[in-house]
């Protein structure tokens, strides 16, 4: 099991509710996220995998699997996680120094202006 002290994360308060998200690297599609995950980054896995806390080996075939960099809520990661192993994904920990909290903020708020542009 991951070590959630390790894992980067962020809090995120909106009115009275804050919730903890912890960033990983998945290679499944969201249509198996828990209903508060968020894709901060979207790419194949040879761009995202540098991100990861370990070592990743990859070889050709699977260095062009689609990928993502997410936030997952702590309530829901156990739930996440079960998702992903019962359908052979990765669910990895990002790396603390190279996805801190600094870099999750700013990625974050990316995030939520390129919706609500979307919506304009």
């Amino acid at each position: 099991m991951t070590d959630r002290s390790t894992t980067p994360s962020i809090e995120v308060t909106i009115g009275r509710q804050t919730r903890l998200y912890h960033a990983f690297i998945t290679t499944a599609p969201a249509v198996l996220d828990a209903p508060s995950t968020v894709t901060l980054y979207a790419g194949p896995l040879k761009d995202i995998a540098g991100l990861a806390a370990d070592d990743l080996a990859l070889d050709a075939e699977k260095a062009g699997t689609p990928s993502r960099l997410v936030l997952i809520d702590t309530t829901e990661l156990g739930w996440q996680r079960a998702r992903c192993r019962a359908k052979s994904h990765r669910l990895l920990p990002t790396d603390p120094v190279l996805v801190g909290f600094a870099t999750l903020q700013q990625w974050l708020w990316q995030r939520l202006q390129m919706t609500q542009l979307a919506h304009a």
